[in-house]
C-alpha cells in the first residue's frame, strides 16, 4: 500500500496524519477543544463524520491516498457502532458509510474503515516497535480503560469491562456494569469514588500513607493484575503495552507481585509489561496501518 489517513479521537481532540511506511509523512494534525465545551459529546454522528471529513481534507491537502482508517471508541462491527460508553450518541451510527459519504462530498473516494481506539493503538504500537509479527495487547488507562489486540481476533474485546470483583457495591463504571475493571481503574469511576479529591491527589495521598488511599492504590493494581491474569488465560501470554494518561501512576513492581500469585501454570509466565507514553501519533499510526491492511484483504 502507497499512502494512508489515519485519524483517531477521544472527547478532547482528533488527531489526523499521513502515513507511509508505517511512519507519519509531515506534522501530526490535533484538533483540540475547548476540555470545557466537549463538543463531540454534544455533535451528532453526521456532525462528527463531517467534522472528520474536514480534517482528512487538509491533511491529504489534495494528494490520493489508498485507504483511510478512523479509531472511535465503542463496539465496533464493519463500520457499525453498536455500542460507545464515551460517545453515547453513537449508538446505532454506521460510521462508516457517514463519513465516506462526507468525502465524497469533498471528492475523496478512498475507502474508510472504522476500528476500536485501542485497536488501532495496538496495531500502532505494533508498526513502531517492530512487532507487526506477533500478538500483542494494549491496556490504555484514561477516562475509561481501553484494551486493544493486535493482529485484530474475533470478538468484541472490551478488556475494560471484564468483571473483576465480585463486591455488589462496585458500581462505578460508566456502563453501569458491576465489578468492572473500569469501575475501579478508570478516570471517571475514581471521582465518583473520592468525591473529596482528584485521582492525582488519591495516588499523591498513597504516598503519604493516607490509609484509604493506600488500599485503593492496592486495589487498583490488583484490578489490572486480575484483568491481565484472565487474558493470560484465555489467550496466553506475550507482551502486555499499557498507556493512556493514568499509565504514569502504575508500579510495574507491585503489578507483578499481584499476577505471580495469579497465574501460576508454567506455560503461561512468559508474558511482559511495557508502559508506553499516551502518544497520538501511535493512535494515528496504527488506524492507517489497520486500513491498509483491511484495503489489501
Amino acid at each position: 500500500m502507497g499512502r494512508t489517513i489515519g485519524i483517531t479521537t477521544a472527547a478532547e481532540d482528533i488527531a489526523t496524519g499521513l502515513v507511509e511506511g508505517h511512519q507519519l509523512v509531515g506534522d501530526l494534525r490535533v484538533y483540540e477543544q475547548d476540555p470545557d465545551a466537549e463538543l463531540l459529546l454534544s455533535m451528532p454522528p453526521a456532525g462528527i463524520a463531517q467534522c472528520f471529513a474536514h480534517e482528512i481534507q487538509t491533511v491529504a491537502a489534495g494528494q490520493s491516498v489508498d485507504a483511510i482508517g478512523i479509531g472511535l471508541p465503542g463496539i465496533i462491527n464493519g463500520g457499525f457502532i453498536e455500542e460507545s460508553p464515551n460517545l453515547r450518541q453513537l449508538k446505532g451510527a454506521h460510521m462508516q458509510e457517514l463519513v465516506s459519504q462526507a468525502l465524497r462530498e469533498l471528492g475523496i473516494t478512498a475507502p474508510v474503515y472504522v476500528f476500536n481506539d485501542a485497536d488501532v493503538l495496538a496495531a500502532g504500537l505494533a508498526a513502531t516497535h517492530g512487532h507487526l509479527d506477533r500478538f500483542i495487547r494494549v491496556w490504555t488507562l484514561g477516562t475509561g480503560i481501553g484494551f486493544g489486540v493486535y493482529p485484530r481476533r474475533e470478538g468484541v474485546w472490551e478488556g475494560g469491562h471484564v468483571v473483576v470483583s465480585l463486591d455488589p457495591r462496585e458500581r462505578y463504571c460508566g456502563c453501569g456494569g458491576v465489578g468492572h475493571l473500569e469501575g475501579i481503574m478508570g478516570q471517571r469511576a475514581m471521582r465518583l469514588r473520592f468525591l473529596d479529591m482528584e485521582p492525582d491527589e488519591v495516588f499523591e495521598n498513597a504516598l503519604k500513607r493516607d490509609p484509604r488511599c493506600v488500599e485503593f492504590v492496592k486495589l487498583w493494581h490488583r484490578a489490572l493484575a486480575a484483568a491481565a491474569a484472565n487474558s493470560i488465560h484465555l489467550a496466553g501470554p506475550g507482551k502486555f503495552f499499557i498507556s493512556g494518561f493514568n499509565a504514569r501512576h502504575l508500579d510495574l513492581n507491585l503489578l507483578h507481585q499481584y499476577l505471580n500469585e495469579m497465574v501460576k501454570m508454567t506455560p503461561l509466565q512468559s508474558y511482559g509489561f511495557e508502559v508506553v507514553p499516551a502518544s497520538d501519533e501511535n493512535a494515528v499510526i496504527g488506524a492507517a496501518v489497520s486500513a491498509a491492511q483491511s484495503a489489501a484483504a
